[in-house]
């Protein structure tokens, strides 16, 4: 009878690990470094928000969480490689409104689902943009800003992280209620687009608060407004765009942690535990309000839904728009 039972039970631990994915098990994961994948370069929100809890949630791990900058077309590159990687809890990456809420129906032709391809963990941070200015620019207010355009049609060039990020759709937006006519220059990331802005190559930037705001602090640039419904506590002077000449107008970002679909549930709630707690720690608090983002720390569940009504607003975002990428 004890044989019995010795067989039974090396037949079900033999069925348990051909049933998981490789180098998963509820005692030994992680067994080595994880790779966070974030489709930007270094230097925008996106990169702002993978930093700030990779390290500590290599120390909760025991193992290193290294992040992996992969940009490139709006960031559909680095996101597609992250929705192909293997679901065993070594791959993880950063999403955002971007990539996985307005791509779905900016592009023609999509080279992943989101719904489908991911498993939505937590929301790391949320931000207005900051709608910021080359100080030669004689615009000192947004209504400023919408008189000079409008008396310089197609004159202004505006610069975005690239087509179709919430950099390029919240000037659209602005373009659409306001009438104004300002010329669209993409860049492969916040980073390479607030350089250019800094040296005075582009006029205008509906910015990301972490990529802009300690420019517009040192009087490097000239903050104008943001973009969310309500003021920032980062920035209480500045008023929102709707408060300061566009009423209705409202858009805000959001930066996230996914895994591939498949991903085992245990990894997934973990994750989002231990997230959680470095969301919570005083020192990220005040990193955050620094930049003038709110914390998350959203439970998986509601995380998805969150995305996938997204997904639906941004719909009608991208058609108001009239913004595509085939």
């Amino acid at each position: 009878m004890s044989r019995f039972f010795a067989l039974s039970a090396a037949l079900l631990a033999a069925v348990a690990a051909l049933s998981s994915p490789p180098g998963y098990s509820q005692t030994g994961y992680p067994a080595r470094s994880i790779r966070m994948i974030v489709p930007f370069p270094p230097g925008g929100i996106n990169d702002f928000a993978a930093r700030s809890v990779s390290i500590k949630l290599g120390e909760a791990f025991g193992q290193s969480v290294v992040v992996d900058n992969r940009p490139g077309a709006g960031g559909t590159i680095g996101t597609e490689l992250a929705a192909r990687s293997a679901p065993d809890g070594y791959t993880l990456s950063v999403g955002s409104v971007a990539t996985h809420a307005i791509s779905q129906s900016l592009y023609k032709k999509l080279p992943y689902n989101v719904l489908r391809d991911f498993a939505p963990i937590t929301d790391i941070l949320s931000a207005p943009n900051l709608v910021v200015v080359h100080p030669s620019l004689p615009a000192r207010s947004v209504k400023g800003l919408i008189a000079l355009a409008k008396s310089r049609p197609g004159e202004i060039n505006y610069g975005s992280a690239g087509s179709g990020t919430s950099t390029h759709l919240s000037v659209e937006l602005f373009k659409q209620m306001t009438g104004v006519d300002m010329v669209h220059v993409p860049y492969r990331g916040a980073g390479p687009s607030i350089v250019d802005l800094l040296a005075g190559q582009i006029s205008v930037i509906f910015a990301s608060m972490p990529s802009a705001l300690t420019h517009a602090k040192a009087g490097r640039l000239r903050a104008l407004a943001v973009t969310s419904g309500n003021r920032s506590p980062s920035v209480p002077e500045l008023p929102t765009v709707a408060e300061a000449g566009v009423p209705g107008y409202a858009f805000s970002s959001w930066v996230g942690i996914f895994a591939p679909a498949g991903t085992p549930p245990a990894i997934v709630t973990r994750t989002h535990a231990e997230t959680l707690k470095i969301l919570r720690l005083p020192e990220t608090k005040q990193r955050f309000f620094n930049q003038g983002v709110e914390t998350g720390g959203t439970p998986p569940r509601e995380f998805s839904a969150f995305v996938e009504s997204e997904i639906a607003k941004f719909e009608k975002v991208v058609k108001f728009s009239g913004a595509r990428v085939d």
